[in-house]
């Protein structure tokens, strides 16, 4: 359930596109130092998104500035200045990655399944280190995968209960990108909202996947998709 919060860049001006991959950078970079080189191959766009909201609702900005990029030594890239902006996302990335690697192993079968379990053994001491520092992503995390893990095996579930958890997942996640009260009851209802479409997303992507596995999928007997 990764990806699904991209850039349209045709619509972007070079420096908002310039200041995105800066922001990009900046969380691969948070995340290589705090929690290992490896973990950089989890990076996606949908933390790149939190780590956007992040830095827009924290008072100034420090600034960008140019140096040699970690896993291409040939390439220079921007960074932002300050770090702390990129805690929250790059922690939560490595806890739900965590996740989504256990489920995969408990759910997938043969190649996948062993995939997963790999990863998952890799990202332990990070998924540790993470949970330490963030104990309530920790938990949003935890309560999301189990209540997912209900609604999936419940053959009666509607598109709109299999899709609560990740409404609320995305809810609590997006809340704790600030600190004023009213900023957090928009930023848990933008939560609510994006993560309704990006599980919508989802099941429409894995559908035929998901129908030769017979794995659930709420739009299995829907028709004419």
């Amino acid at each position: 359930m990764f990806g699904y919060i991209r850039i349209s860049k045709p619509e972007m001006r070079f420096k908002e596109y310039d200041m995105y991959k800066a922001v990009y950078c900046s969380l691969c970079k948070k995340l290589g130092k705090d929690y290992g080189f490896i973990t950089r191959f989890a990076l996606n766009y949908d933390f790149t998104f939190t780590a956007l909201m992040c830095l827009a609702l924290k008072d100034g900005f420090d600034g960008t500035h140019i140096r040699k990029c970690v896993c291409n030594p040939l390439k220079k890239c921007t960074y932002c200045k300050e770090e702390e902006p990129f805690s929250l996302s790059a922690a939560a990335l490595i806890i739900l990655s965590y996740y989504k690697f256990y489920d995969d192993k408990n759910d997938e079968k043969g190649l996948a399944r062993l995939t997963a379990t790999v990863l998952s053994q890799i990202f332990s001491p990070a998924f540790k280190k993470a949970k330490d520092k963030y104990p309530e992503i920790e938990n949003i995390a935890a309560d999301y995968i189990k209540e997912q893990s209900v609604a999936e095996r419940n053959k009666n579930c509607s598109l709109d209960e299999a899709a609560l958890p990740s409404s609320k997942m995305l809810s609590g996640l997006l809340r704790m990108c600030s600190e004023d009260e009213r900023e957090q009851q928009v930023l848990s209802h933008l939560g609510k909202l994006l993560g309704r479409y990006i599980y919508l997303l989802d099941c429409l992507v894995d559908r035929e996947a998901d129908i030769k596995k017979k794995s659930f999928n709420p739009l299995k007997n829907i028709e004419n998709l």
